[in-house]
């Protein structure tokens, strides 16, 4: 029986997490000489998006070692990473062009503790997916043990004023994104062989 995902899917995860770690590591590599400006917080704002398709593969490619604790933690850790998205979608882009006070005077009522659990969930879902990845061994343990440990860390450190530690953590989760999706990419071509019909004449990989 074929299995719907192809290995064209898996790529096309491992090129979103390509880019989306792009997003991530050089506005962090120039922020550390420059600061924050409008041409780092654009990218910056748009990198989760492009993590969710990384994470989806991810899950489905070590699914079925992953067992139970996958599931549990690639479902937390989507939830999370939409909800920190939007928070640094709407700092990036909105609060970074506004007055100082005027930020002051947004971040009132529940919207610090929102922005502050949206940081927690993602957190948790990171250090639990991370977790998984160890746990399933399919993805290289260097960057399994990066997720589970340095974007937990990076979820709450973000938000502190521009240093050499806050632009460390943007190159750091940058690689950590590239390095797991070489790896997902590398995989793609067996992923193809192993979900083929055994009825019909396998495909055969380019490159």
């Amino acid at each position: 029986m074929s299995s719907p995902f192809t290995a064209s899917t898996f790529r096309a995860g491992a090129l979103c997490g390509v880019l989306s770690g792009l997003l991530i590591a050089l506005p962090g590599l120039v922020e550390a000489f420059t600061g924050e400006t409008s041409a780092t917080s654009v990218p910056l704002a748009l990198a989760p998006a492009f993590a969710l398709p990384l994470l989806t593969a991810l899950h489905l490619r070590q699914g079925p070692a992953a067992g139970s604790l996958g599931k549990i933690a690639a479902t937390m850790n989507l939830i999370g990473l939409g909800l920190f998205g939007g928070a640094a979608f709407a700092s990036n882009l909105v609060l970074f062009y506004l007055d100082e006070d005027v930020v002051d005077e947004t971040l009132t009522g529940p919207t610090v503790p929102a922005l502050i659990g949206s940081a927690a969930v993602f957190a948790v879902g990171c250090a639990l997916f991370g977790a998984a990845m160890i746990r399933a061994r399919v993805f290289p343990r260097v960057p399994s043990w990066g997720y589970a440990v340095i974007l937990p860390l990076f979820a709450f450190l973000t938000a502190l004023p521009d240093s050499p530690l806050t632009s460390a953590l943007h190159v750091l989760v940058g690689v950590i994104l590239v390095w797991l999706s070489a790896a997902l990419w590398r995989m793609a071509p067996g992923v193809e062989q192993h979900t083929t019909d055994p009825n019909r004449t396998p495909a055969v990989s380019a490159g």
